[in-house]
């Protein structure tokens, strides 16, 4: 099993929209037993709430359910757990590296999976409102980002 954690700021519009959305792609592909999925945030500003309301909203109009993702802190332990870490931005990047210390876990910007984009980040759009232009930069993220675990898991669904 390949697990894998999206981390943002606060796990309310970034991370658990990722996490919605992966999920749905890895459920779409059958491959629910052989890809765990999880978000959480830096912060722990919102524990226990559900995502933003813009984020619910924009999974919804695309048929993705965000059932049972509910906003956690990321922890030490979850650093060394997860086989893949997918970070929002740079400033969730250096975070993370600063709290997982001596680990050969990877670490990545989503965007390092979205081929041929110009942007380096998925801007927060927890003030801008831009919720569909985030989405639409997670989904080929995530879309990348499976066939990148599927290609090194020699498990290519063609």
């Amino acid at each position: 099993m390949i697990s894998v954690i999206f981390v943002c700021l606060g796990n309310i519009c970034r991370s658990p929209m990722a996490e919605a959305v992966f999920r749905d792609l890895v459920r779409q592909k059958g491959l629910e037993s052989k890809v765990q999925v999880d978000s959480a945030g830096i912060g722990e500003w919102h524990v226990g709430k559900p995502p933003h309301q813009g984020t619910c909203k924009v999974l919804s109009e695309h048929n993705i359910t965000y059932d049972n993702i509910y906003a956690r802190q990321v922890s030490r332990e979850d650093l060394h757990k997860f086989d893949l870490i997918i970070v929002m931005d740079k400033k969730n990047l250096s975070t993370i590296h600063g709290m997982i210390g001596e680990s050969n876990v990877p670490i990545y910007l989503l965007t390092d999976f979205i081929s041929g984009s110009n942007k380096s980040e998925i801007q927060d759009p927890f003030h801008s409102g831009d919720f569909e232009e985030v989405f639409h930069l997670i989904k080929l993220g995530c879309h990348g980002l499976l066939d990148y675990i599927l290609s090194k898991n020699n498990n290519r669904d063609d």
